[in-house]
């Protein structure tokens, strides 16, 4: 098992050598909840996430031989970031098994702190497989991304910072991939503050740990595509579970929307670029999925920032149009010169602006002089989006609003 003791141990192991990450308040989150929240800035933690905690703390304990012949680890993302910096920084020679689909950027961020990336499996199930052959083959050491003593207690770190910054301490939501993270601050809190209430949240589209707690057992989930990738892990480890049940008071999960919902809120608010793992505790407060303690601090940790571009574009634009401030609608008039000038002329007179235009002329029962058009439009609110409608209609032109 793990202890306090060795949690402390993991902080003199790598003391100086990573961020002691920001917690700062949000007014934002704690008018729309009624408690006091606060958020545990790990995006701010070198490679993007809280992962060199548990990285480190392990390349600390090896021994020369082990240094000599290098280390080997597997991972879609920020534990195989960690590993291939922390490598680096030790000077140590890392291979990193990863998989086909994994995020390009991540695996870019890979070879680019020096380490090398094996791409020959399909899948996470193909990829431990691979990584077993390779450390027979090789003689590498393993740095496991959650179910080892040294990672838990590395990532424990995190919950020591937070008893000693903020005295009034109350409720902590930690996310849950396999649950090297939320075991380790859960140690670190409970032996310090028995009485602040820790929950782990999961996306539910990949959501094993409330079934395994039941079973006893880890539960094998089938992997379901989330925005919450860094935790969309199909089953906690055996040692993280039995850690899980003994330290953590609840684990709830937070559907996928709500996740998108939270990444955006604190883009905007807190001006934070946060990835879907790291924003699920947000989304439980949002989604009303945790019960705020009366008096106290309740802190979110935001565990990482390593969102693709991407997606973080198409989140934002899901966003405005939910707001009204993204409009699609289609309408059709005739493919005559000057019909198109017309109708936009319509649309600016309302002052709202023209993103995109297209003409769509396959898939829709046309006449042979007509065009229909698709326009993406961005406007001020869901009440001027109304207007810019309504005066497209009052000038004639029948119109289907797509989003």
């Amino acid at each position: 098992m793990v202890e306090l003791a060795d949690v402390e141990a993991a902080r003199e192991a790598i003391a100086g050598r990573l961020h002691r990450t920001p917690t700062f308040s949000s007014a934002t989150l704690s008018e729309r909840t009624g408690a006091r929240v606060w958020l545990k800035a790990e995006l701010f933690q070198r490679t993007g996430s809280f992962k060199p905690r548990g990285v480190l703390t392990n390349l600390a304990a090896l021994t020369p031989e082990e240094r000599e012949r290098g280390v080997i680890g597997i991972s879609a993302g920020n534990h195989a970031q960690a590993l291939a910096w922390g490598a680096s920084a030790e000077g140590l020679d890392a291979l990193l098994v990863m998989w086909q689909g994994a995020s390009e950027a991540k695996i870019a961020a890979t070879r680019g702190y020096g380490a090398e990336v094996d791409l020959e499996s399909a899948d996470p199930t193909e990829a431990f497989a691979r990584l077993d052959d390779l450390i027979e083959q090789t003689g590498r050491t393993p740095v496991h991304p959650f179910d080892h003593p040294r990672t838990i207690a590395g990532q424990g770190t995190v919950g020591l910072e937070l008893v000693e910054d903020l005295p009034d301490l109350a409720a902590v939501l930690v996310p849950i991939g396999g649950g090297g993270l939320a075991s380790g601050v859960a140690i670190a809190l409970k032996e310090r503050r028995p009485e602040v209430r820790v929950v782990g949240v999961q996306a539910e589209a990949c959501a094993p740990v409330p079934a395994s707690l039941r079973a006893g057992e880890p539960v094998h989930a089938a992997r379901v595509l989330t925005i919450a990738d860094g935790i969309a892990v199909k089953q906690p480890g055996a040692l993280t579970l039995e850690l899980l049940d003994r330290y953590v008071d609840d684990v709830v999960v937070v559907p996928e929307d709500d996740i998108a919902d939270a990444m955006v809120l604190l883009l905007e608010r807190a001006k934070l670029v946060v990835e879907g793992a790291g924003a699920v505790g947000v989304a439980a407060l949002l989604g009303d999925r945790v019960d705020c303690p009366g008096s106290g601090t309740v802190v979110a940790v935001l565990s990482g920032g390593n969102v693709d571009a991407g997606l973080l574009a198409s989140i934002a634009r899901r966003h405005e149009s939910e707001a009204g401030r993204r409009l699609v609608l289609l309408t059709r008039m005739d493919d005559r010169p000057g019909a198109l000038a017309r109708l936009l002329a319509v649309v600016a007179e309302y002052g709202a602006n023209l993103v995109e235009v297209s003409h769509v002329r396959e898939g829709l029962d046309l006449h042979v002089r007509e065009t229909a058009v698709e326009l993406v439009l961005e406007t001020r609110s869901r009440e001027h989006a109304g207007e810019c409608v309504e005066a497209v209609v009052a000038a004639g032109y029948e119109v289907r609003v797509l989003r």
